[in-house]
């Protein structure tokens, strides 16, 4: 069963427009937990504009279902990492100042690095993804670098869903294969919405997990939270 983690990046955006501490971003997340999320996601970035290193820390013992850091693996966040000791990191790299991640690793030629950084955070027992492009090519470098799992950049896929569906769906299925051929766990994330959700999940039926965060809380603007937090559960379990 593809499980849903929740990206709370927005909630954070929507506090740091105005100081103070409203909306509660700790709050936020064990809402969103008790609301029916399997899983939190926070991205902190260096200049901390949305969830800020502090949040990760405040958030970590308040949730009791799976945490996934996402990050550019700097100094920092593998510091910052290694001290809170998620269930999760998700390798992004995205530069410092990228309005949000735009590519997937090419983990051959940053294979050194990424084996490197997989091999540290394995050894304190978290599961390590890569995030990738949707190419078998870059899944079984992945693979080779030592990750658990990848998650595909599905930007391309929700641009081109509603053109036609099969066609967007097409480069993710082979990159979903090779993967799994490889032995490695499969998650996916960007742009996923109530439109294009259960048809991703129906064609790649063995995904893992999704991230969901910019949508997931527009919705929400609308629906309220828990109602969008089921209504994307929905979508997942469609048949």
């Amino acid at each position: 069963m593809t499980r849903l983690s929740v990206n709370i990046n927005k909630i954070a955006t929507i506090r740091n427009a105005r100081g103070g501490n409203l909306p509660d971003v700790s709050k936020a997340a064990v809402n969103c937990e008790r609301f029916g999320a399997e899983g939190i996601t926070v991205h902190p970035r260096p200049d901390e504009r949305h969830i800020r290193y502090s949040d990760v820390r405040q958030i970590r013992p308040l949730i009791t279902t799976e945490f996934n850091i996402e990050g550019n693996p700097i100094p920092s966040f593998i510091d910052l990492v290694e001290e809170v000791v998620p269930d999760q990191v998700t390798l992004v790299p995205d530069a410092h100042d990228a309005i949000t991640s735009n590519a997937g690793w090419d983990t051959w030629k940053n294979r050194d690095f990424l084996t490197d950084v997989c091999a540290r955070f394995k050894s304190k027992g978290i599961r390590v993804s890569i995030f990738i492009d949707p190419d078998p090519y870059m899944a079984e470098g992945a693979a080779l670098c030592g990750a658990d799992r990848v998650e595909l950049y599905t930007a391309d896929y929700a641009a081109e869903y509603p053109l036609d569906p099969e066609i967007a769906i097409a480069r993710y299925i082979e990159a979903a294969r090779a993967a799994s051929a490889a032995g490695l766990g499969l998650n996916a994330g960007h742009d996923l919405s109530l439109e294009n959700l259960a048809y991703f999940v129906q064609q790649i039926p063995w995904t893992d997990e999704v991230s969901i965060g910019h949508a997931l809380i527009s919705d929400a603007l609308y629906m309220g939270l828990e109602q969008t937090i089921q209504a994307y559960l929905s979508e997942i379990r469609k048949k």
